[in-house]
């Protein structure tokens, strides 16, 4: 077994880290802080310029527009600060923006060359890890799918986590991100690349989100609970390197792509869905996540597994989102483009515990769009 880590150099955890965030920022002259407009009061703290024009996940015509528009003002450090979408552009920003590369260079797995700029990100939402990744994903419009950049030289050399921050996200928001954050740590712990180092940030992730989203949910100001689901999240974020997500993610592509569904709501529709299809390949693995979900242990790994499904679709159930495909009016015969776009995601379907093929995904997107899981 080989595990390569590339985590961040300087990661504050704690609400005080908005505080330690911005002392680290003053020692540069020219910081451009990359956001949204909802958090651009708190952006405004840090000096220097800022730009909120990051409202929605970011397409590649937004991201070479906010390029531009930094090569123009020359900063000398670049802040992330927000949910996975100003990461993500912030991450991607840092790396161009006196390089000679292109956008289109970059995609992919290792083609980004380096990073031009110190960067430093401060989450607002607990769900994206993208401020512990060395992934940043765009949407692009000409095909409606998402890229990635995957790279290194994408991790932050400064990590700030302030759960205070989190305190004012809508419950939906709360519940989409905080069950993106449990989809990282499941599909990182049921892997084909699996290690036992990232198996144990895995199911501490599960358990301390599972413990807490319904709470953060139903009672935004708990800080508590913010805490919680903040430090599942960022375990989660740190299994996106060295392993990496699977089938969920890729199949959960398309419906963001075509149809915008926000990321972590595609994920909570179609775990379950996903789950229970690669239960017969690793029984032991996804008993083992139920028992972290706070299922009791059944007669055997399946029985078990199979609990642990069922308190999963509770807890989704809890936060309100909707759980079937027919629920957001995506027509179910789109069913079999959304198959062949989702099965062409290779670099997270090779990590999935269980090969699928295209009658394989059909039948996921089915089992979604009526909302049964069965067995």
């Amino acid at each position: 077994m080989r595990v390569v880590l590339q985590q961040v150099p300087k990661l504050v955890f704690g609400v005080d880290a908005l505080a330690a965030a911005r002392e680290f920022v003053a020692s540069y002259a020219r910081p451009l802080v990359i956001t949204s407009p909802s958090n651009r009061a708190t952006a405004a703290r840090f000096g220097g310029v800022v730009d909120d024009s990051t409202r929605s996940e970011p397409t590649v015509a937004h991201f070479e527009a906010l390029l531009a528009s930094a090569q123009e003002l020359q900063p000398d450090v670049i802040v992330g600060l927000g949910g996975g979408s100003p990461l993500d552009a912030a991450k991607l920003v840092a790396a161009l923006c006196n390089s000679s590369q292109t956008f289109s260079e970059a995609l992919g797995i290792g083609n980004l060359k380096g990073r031009t700029l110190p960067l430093v990100c401060l989450p607002t939402t607990a769900g994206t890890g993208s401020e512990v990744s060395p992934n940043a994903v765009f949407l692009d419009e000409s095909d409606a799918m998402k890229k990635a950049v995957i790279s290194p030289f994408l991790v932050p050399d400064a990590t700030f986590i302030d759960p205070s921050l989190m305190l004012t996200v809508p419950p939906a928001v709360t519940a989409a991100t905080g069950l993106d954050a449990l989809t990282h740590c499941i599909e990182a712990y049921a892997n084909n690349f699996s290690n036992p180092l990232v198996d144990t940030w895995a199911l501490d992730g599960i358990r301390l989100i599972a413990g807490a989203l319904g709470t953060a949910v139903r009672e935004p100001n708990n800080l508590k609970a913010r805490t919680q689901v903040a430090l599942g999240s960022l375990y989660g974020g740190l299994g996106l390197g060295p392993v990496n997500t699977a089938a969920v993610h890729a199949l959960s592509y398309p419906l963001g792509g075509r149809f915008h569904i926000p990321h972590g709501h595609a994920n909570a529709i179609l775990l379950p869905h996903v789950m229970r299809f690669n239960l017969p390949a690793a029984p032991e693995r996804y008993a083992t996540i139920a028992l972290a979900l706070g299922v009791e242990r059944q007669g055997d790994h399946e029985a078990t597994a199979l609990a642990g499904i069922g308190a999963l679709w509770r807890l989704i159930s809890e936060t309100c989102l909707e759980m079937r495909l027919s629920e957001l009016r995506i027509p179910e015969s789109e069913i079999p483009s959304l198959a062949a776009a989702g099965l062409s995601v290779t670099r997270l379907m090779k990590n999935n515990p269980r090969p699928m093929t295209h009658q394989d995904a059909e039948e996921i997107y089915r089992s979604a769009f009526a909302g049964r899981v069965d067995g």
